[in-house]
């Protein structure tokens, strides 16, 4: 297939165009390569995908509506990943204005260009963050998710909306898929585990946030491609058993779906944290801070709808996906 995967140039999208080029997808990667962080370590995970003979960059912006028009009409991709965002909860705090240009102007221009060419499928990055300040876990797609504690949260399930729609009006399929704490080999620099590392390395000691007390359902970057590709090649399709009268939030009668895609297996910080310290062989100096705003103190993702979907569950140890970042890191960083 001839698929579009915007975002190619970050984390998650750098990792599933490996795999679709593996596998014989013909992949053209779009990003805009912004100084959001480094932007070396983006160019550094192009590098690993421009010599594949099936790969293609352009580097524009989601929200360059003319840009996407074009790229669209000329390409006529069968189906479409779109992994490009601003992301990052506590920035959306500073600039709110990114998030809106890039995750709500750019996801209108994204699902205009497959509504035009006519794409197979849509599948999309939503996140975890849209159960907000639900307490009741697991988290589950059957749930409200209308309590969103942050813009970023915000502009994530408008995206849910915003697709929903399409999928009724037009019959565009969409799937979106709700990231729960991705990390691994050449993850964002902003991220607990990438900071921690290069902090206890470089001895400065870590900001530890709720003191400690936040669990989170952290998600090896392998399980989430699987899961990406996974929910990509089947296509969404509607509900029969959706009941207009009593709505379920994870159902729909177009062809419209969102899955959790996490580890369901919640892990303290503390014991990442006792993680990364065994993999690096040094102890880090800890600095107890209160929960910051739009943070919540725990995640969980029930994972029963995307096994039932897809025969897929990920289940990478905390021990076994730190270890592997710890090498990946000393590896680039050499150190």
């Amino acid at each position: 297939m001839k698929i579009l995967v915007t975002g190619a140039a970050g984390f998650i999208g750098m990792h599933t165009s490996e795999r679709l080029l593996a596998r014989g997808d013909e992949v053209v990667g779009l990003d805009n390569l912004n100084d959001y962080y480094d932007p070396t370590l983006k160019e550094a995970r192009l590098a690993r995908l421009t010599p594949n003979k099936g790969f293609r960059f352009v580097k524009m912006d989601v929200a360059d509506r003319a840009g996407i028009e074009r790229l669209f009409a000329e390409e006529k991709f069968d189906r479409v990943i779109h992994l490009a965002a601003q992301a990052g909860v506590r920035y959306s705090l500073q600039n709110p204005h990114a998030y809106v240009d890039s995750n709500l102007v750019g996801f209108i221009n994204i699902l205009e260009g497959c509504r035009h060419s006519k794409v197979q499928h849509l599948t999309y990055a939503s996140s975890s963050s849209v159960y907000g300040g639900n307490t009741k876990m697991p988290f589950s797609e059957h749930d409200s998710v209308d309590h969103p504690v942050s813009l970023y949260a915000a502009t994530k399930k408008a995206n849910e909306l915003m697709a929903h729609t399409y999928s009724h009006l037009y019959g565009l399929p969409t799937t979106g898929l709700r990231f729960f704490t991705v990390y691994g080999p050449w993850g964002r620099p902003d991220m607990a585990l990438f900071l921690f590392t290069k902090a206890i390395l470089e001895g400065r000691a870590i900001d530890v946030f709720n003191h400690g007390k936040m669990k989170r359902d952290f998600t090896f970057i392998d399980d989430i491609v699987e899961g990406v590709i996974r929910t990509m090649d089947r296509v969404a399709e509607a509900d029969p058993g959706f009941n207009p009268d009593q709505p379920d939030p994870g159902r729909s009668n177009a062809p419209f779906r969102v899955f959790n895609i996490g580890n369901h297996n919640p892990v303290e910080l503390m014991e990442f944290i006792a993680a990364i310290e065994k993999s690096l062989g040094k102890t880090a100096q800890k600095n107890f801070l209160p929960l910051q705003d739009g943070d919540v103190p725990a995640t969980y993702a029930d994972t029963a709808e995307l096994n039932a979907w897809t025969g897929f569950a990920p289940a990478t140890s905390v021990e076994e996906g730190v270890g592997r970042f710890v090498q990946w890191y000393r590896g680039y960083y050499g150190v």
